[in-house]
């Protein structure tokens, strides 16, 4: 029988399996203080929309596509528009504020960059779109060694993606599916 998220989170030795928690109220206003110095250096104005749009994201979990923030942006701030929250996510990833992920299905979803969500791998369903992230020391070890291996490389950063089929969309009897328990 297929195992469940949390059941995964506790048999795998030397790896935290998960979702991208929402961020700490403290974390937030950290984000916003350093999002304001970015603004600031760079000469840039604030605006209300601008503002309402950065809250949300700073508040939100996981992998946000452009279209499913603006549908939570709208439900505060009817009038903002897809190209002003377009522009919002481009700045906060010029900040460092925000990471651009593709996932192979054609959209652009962002995740926060914060001090409390190190860095991570994922794990994606190519039939039902579940992003599970996961940290490895063994195969950041690996990696590590690969690179040095192959001519000496130092990595200075990089992204683990493997693409698969959950339990359920494998076919596999009693499948279960983590992203169905959301």
């Amino acid at each position: 029988m297929a195992k469940s998220l949390d059941t995964l989170r506790l048999s795998i030795p030397n790896c935290v399996v998960g979702s991208q928690p929402q961020p700490s109220a403290t974390e937030v206003a950290k984000l916003r203080a350093r999002f304001a110095d970015y603004v600031r250096k760079h000469n840039l104005k604030s605006t209300a929309q601008r503002d309402v749009i950065i809250e949300q994201f700073l508040r939100s979990s996981g992998h946000v596509s452009i279209e499913d923030l603006l549908a939570k942006v709208r439900k505060r701030a009817p009038k903002v528009g897809y190209a002003t929250v377009y522009r919002t996510m481009k700045l906060l990833t010029d900040s460092g504020l925000a990471a651009a992920r593709q996932f192979g299905d054609g959209q652009t979803r962002y995740e926060v960059m914060s001090d409390e969500h190190a860095h991570h791998d994922h794990l994606i369903c190519v039939q039902c779109g579940l992003i599970l992230e996961f940290e490895n020391d063994r195969i950041e070890q690996l990696q590590d060694e690969m690179a040095d291996r192959l001519g000496g490389f130092k990595l200075v950063r990089h992204k683990l993606e493997l693409y698969g089929l959950c339990p359920k969309a494998a076919g596999q009897k009693n499948g279960y599916c983590p992203n169905e328990s959301s």
